[in-house]
């Protein structure tokens, strides 16, 4: 009988590995490098800026999540990523969309409801895509995407065709059963997929610490041996260097990877959120100490790549696509009744 335990306690090990690994030092930016991602985390900074003030205009209605404050994961993500890898996201999406290149003038559009936004203004905030930006939304669901993440990736086996699906979710998504049925499939088939968890702390109003038993969230797919590991989320180095060794990991066949990336909003859960559950001094403390814009910033003057003047001169340009996307999308005819049931699935 000891014999037989023995032989059955070996089987059931058979396959085991650790799946905490250790993240890969920050990625050296060349000055071409600092000044690109410098400038796609503005944009999306000087964006969410501008929609929440149309949305206290009433231009935009509806749920509106802003990602104020965690510009530096999708920026880094796409600096690694392929033209042919996938993105799917929630519902605080803005950022993904203007990092896979999509138009400001049709994400801000679609926000508004116009003719002229991604979804020919049905979509609005958390309802767009772009097909030739391999951007699949955008789900307002909490959760949802992570499945259909999956299958994307599951997609890409099949037809074997080099892509990654990279599928982002939250602290709070990180809870919903769908996940980890996700989390089975993709390592029971070894599927190419990077899971990306963007933990900014608070899932809706509720802590990180109150709400999960394990706030590890790199090690969520432990019990599937799906390998993982944390990151600093506010700086856009880190997150490039983690994206690389991700990607290249389940590109190469060996299965899902996650990253968690520590980060952080300085908005509301939504437009509608004071976010009473918070103190002042911690947002302030996180902005002063943590910014991903200011960080490398401020490393490009000291390391002599730009001077003031020239970033300025990045920001205005910035702010000029930005006004001239709220132009757009506060005048554009908004969509026609007898469109109502184009595109709909009933």
């Amino acid at each position: 009988m000891a014999t037989r335990a023995k032989k059955a306690s070996a089987s059931s090990g058979r396959g085991k590995s650790s799946t905490n690994l250790k993240a890969p030092p920050p990625a050296e930016f060349s000055k071409e490098e600092e000044l690109f991602a410098y400038r796609e985390m503005l944009l999306i900074r000087r964006f969410e800026e501008k929609a929440g003030q149309l949305y206290g205009m009433g231009f935009i209605g509806g749920f509106c999540h802003l990602y104020i404050g965690q510009e530096a994961v999708v920026t880094g993500m796409q600096m690694a990523a392929t033209d042919v890898d996938q993105v799917i996201t929630g519902y605080r999406d803005h950022g993904h969309m203007l990092a896979t290149g999509m138009e400001a003038r049709g994400v801000m559009a679609e926000l508004t409801g116009r003719r002229g936004g991604y979804s020919k203004g049905k979509g609005g905030s958390m309802h767009m895509f772009s097909k030739e930006k391999n951007f699949y939304g955008g789900h307002g669901i909490v959760g949802a995407q992570v499945s259909l993440g999956t299958g994307l990736a599951f997609a890409n086996r099949y037809r074997e065709n080099g892509a990654v699906s990279v599928t982002y979710f939250g602290d709070g998504a990180a809870n919903q059963g769908q996940v980890y049925e996700s989390f089975n499939m993709a390592a029971l088939w070894k599927l190419p997929i990077v899971y990306v968890i963007e933990n900014n702390r608070y899932a809706m109003g509720t802590a990180v610490s109150r709400a999960s038993a394990q706030t590890d969230f790199s090690q969520r797919g432990a019990s599937f041996l799906i390998p993982g590991f944390q990151v600093d989320g506010m700086d856009v180095r880190a997150v490039k260097s983690a994206a690389e060794f991700a990607l290249d990991y389940a590109r190469s066949g060996k299965g899902p990877i996650i990253l968690e990336m520590q980060t952080y909003r300085y908005r509301g859960h939504s437009m509608s959120d004071p976010a009473k559950y918070r103190s002042k001094d911690e947002v302030q403390r996180m902005r002063s100490e943590h910014d991903p814009i200011e960080q490398i910033k401020a490393r490009m003057i000291e390391l002599g790549h730009a001077d003031e003047a020239e970033l300025k001169a990045i920001d205005k340009d910035v702010r000029a696509v930005v006004s001239d996307a709220a132009d757009f999308a506060q005048n554009d005819p908004e969509p026609d009744p007898s469109e109502l049931y184009t595109d709909i699935l009933l």
